[in-house]
């Protein structure tokens, strides 16, 4: 499943590639220059995921992969961080040999780092290198203060090996690290898939300083249980905004309860855009209550050598609150950028209120800071159209459901609404590998033998703090709640083949109302099953043997529960008025949501 939507990635960076690389073109029937061109491409999703390069060109620049490389399929150089990277990959062409086959030590051996790093042009051999390393070679050496440079090296391979001392001494004395299959799904696809990719470690904001004064910045200190923060106010251009959560999206929305994509469906983007759009002046400034961003470190310089300009530098950004603001500024923004046009035609000397909380991020209590933030987050987002489902969105147990079922399972638990928006767009994934969170808190109630409460809740009051904290409080049982979610599916399967028959709709001549109405009392007792020894790849067959067990003794729980006393209510019997002959009368509707179906289904199905 993961590796397939690794295919799906390499394909689409495949075609971004303008035609003039027809290497990334081969023939269809070609694999073997298919995967060659895969294994380029493979490289590429490492720079865009890592280093923030969006532009195939700009990363095909770092790419050295071919005849004489030295064994270097790759390099970056970064000037903020002062570290030069070489890249080592070895793609694998299937999903059995990508998660299991390792690269050798003779070929990490391959790598000439040490003569590379030295400015040698040619190998131990005498053979010179090709282009691609000498535009290395050269890049290296323009750098002024390459003495405070350090060399890294990146393997993207499987690798076992005990000590990092032994791997050091196969890449010339530099540290490494080592991208494995898990590390590669982890930390390249997934962020891919949810849009969060983009390294952000600073963003620096221009602000306009005329007609403001002495200073356009207000800063203030405030004392919290987890300590002293800084809150500075100022107004900033609506340009600055839309530019950053255009390049950034979700990956500065970490901490908002709502996605880039779900952004888009509030009435209240209508009224932002009219203002900025329809309007010469900065009304906007008073209309908009504003936007409240996080930061770990944040710096305000006035003199920056143009007159009435300032800067304001945020580390590790992360906005909390009027997210709905900066995503309508940033499709102002990104409709100017596809039109041709200059967007700050239409956003210039229009500015919103800015409020920036700083931490201390080298403070060590990060989960007394995470728990603060949390807070912040949801109490400044009280006053905005915000779903109880949204509000939980971040909570830490859905973080880590979300995480597991991924690592071990390739599926997408959707914890905020949207969130896989890219993946789908991009058609890297499929919608049937996201799982949506109110049906996956109802499977939950489900395994805790609470059907009728599946089905009868409404998503708001599963949701609600209380109940939500009730039912989803033990991320360790995410294998048993996705085995009641691939229970679910099975269910959906068997109903989709039976309804093609007209005259058997939802399959009620062969189990009653259990596909209608029963879907969650079905993985009830499916639940009880589960053993958590059960290797994942079974989890389908073994879910499919036990639905289609539990689904031949329906209709003889169906005709049981008819005739208990107290399903009178829903199950009683009527005289028929035409021909004067007792009927019962069946309320399934009303049954399976109701008062009496859990104890039902526990005392029938002991």
């Amino acid at each position: 499943m993961k590796y397939e939507t690794l295919i799906n990635i390499l394909e689409r960076i495949r075609n971004e590639a303008p035609p003039k690389y027809r290497f990334y073109y081969p023939a269809e029937d070609d694999i073997e220059k298919l995967n060659q061109a895969r294994s380029k491409a493979f490289i590429h999703l490492y720079l865009k995921v890592k280093f923030g390069l969006l532009d195939f060109e700009e990363r095909e620049h770092f790419i050295t992969d071919g005849a004489n490389d030295g064994g270097i399929d790759g390099y970056f150089i970064d000037r903020e961080e002062r570290k030069i990277f070489f890249i080592q990959s070895k793609f694998r062409t299937n999903s059995k040999n990508f998660e299991n086959k390792e690269i050798t030590l003779s070929e990490i051996l391959n790598m000439d780092t040490s003569e590379i790093s030295e400015g040698n042009i040619k190998n131990e051999d005498g053979i010179e290198y090709n282009g691609k390393i000498k535009q290395l070679i050269r890049e290296i050496s323009s750098i002024e203060d390459i003495g405070k440079y350090n060399y890294h090296v990146i393997i993207l391979a499987n690798l076992k090996i005990d000590k990092p001392s032994k791997l050091k001494a196969l890449t010339g004395g530099f540290p490494c690290t080592i991208f494995d299959f898990e590390r590669c799904y982890n930390e390249l696809i997934f962020p891919v898939v949810t849009g969060t990719f983009y390294n952000l470690s600073e963003l620096a904001i221009n602000i306009n300083l005329s007609d403001k004064g002495s200073s356009s910045k207000v800063s203030y200190k405030v004392k919290t249980e987890f300590k002293e923060c800084n809150i500075a106010v100022l107004f900033v251009p609506t340009l600055e905004i839309a530019k950053i959560l255009y390049k950034y999206k979700n990956s500065i929305l970490k901490f908002n309860p709502r996605s880039y994509l779900d952004l888009a469906s509030s009435t209240v983007n209508r009224a932002i855009r009219d203002t900025i759009v329809n309007r010469t002046t900065n009304e906007f400034a008073l209309f908009n209550n504003g936007i409240t961003i996080l930061s770990d470190k944040t710096y305000y310089n006035e003199n920056v050598g143009v007159k009435d300009r300032a800067q304001l530098t945020i580390t590790n950004g992360q906005i909390i609150n009027g997210g709905q603001t900066a995503y309508t500024l940033s499709l102002i923004y990104d409709l100017y950028v596809k039109e041709g046009k200059d967007p700050s035609t239409v956003l210039i000397d229009k500015e919103v209120l800015l409020k920036v909380i700083t931490f201390d991020k080298d403070e060590p209590d990060t989960d007394k800071k995470l728990e603060l933030i949390e807070a912040i987050s949801k109490a400044t987002n009280q006053q905005t159209e915000v779903t109880e489902s949204d509000r939980r969105s971040n909570d830490k147990i859905q973080i880590e459901i979300q995480e597991k079922i991924f690592q071990e399972f390739g599926y997408y638990y959707e914890r905020k609404r949207g969130e896989f928006g890219d993946g789908i767009r991009n058609k890297y994934i499929d919608r049937s590998m996201i799982i949506n969170r109110d049906h996956f808190l109802r499977l939950c109630l489900s395994c805790d033998l609470k059907p009728a409460q599946a089905r009868r809740n409404s998503e708001t009051a599963n949701f609600i703090q209380s109940n939500f904290e009730n039912t989803l409080n033990d991320s360790s049982r995410y294998r048993e709640y996705f085995y009641a979610y691939t229970c679910f599916k099975v269910l959906d399967e068997i109903q989709s083949a039976l309804d093609r028959d007209s005259k058997n709709i939802q399959g009620e001549l062969n189990y009653g109302n259990a596909l209608r109405y029963g879907k969650y009392c079905v993985v009830s007792v499916a639940s009880k099953f589960f053993d958590n020894k059960i290797a994942s790849e079974s989890f389908y067959e073994f879910a499919d043997r036990s639905v289609r067990e539990i689904l031949g003794k329906w209709m003889s729980f169906e005709k049981h529960i008819e005739n208990l006393n107290h399903n009178k209510i829903y199950f009683r019997e009527m005289v028929d008025y035409e021909n004067q002959q007792m009927r019962i009368e069946l309320n399934y509707t009303g049954y399976y949501k109701g008062r009496t179906l859990n104890e039902d289904l526990i005392n029938y199905f002991k």
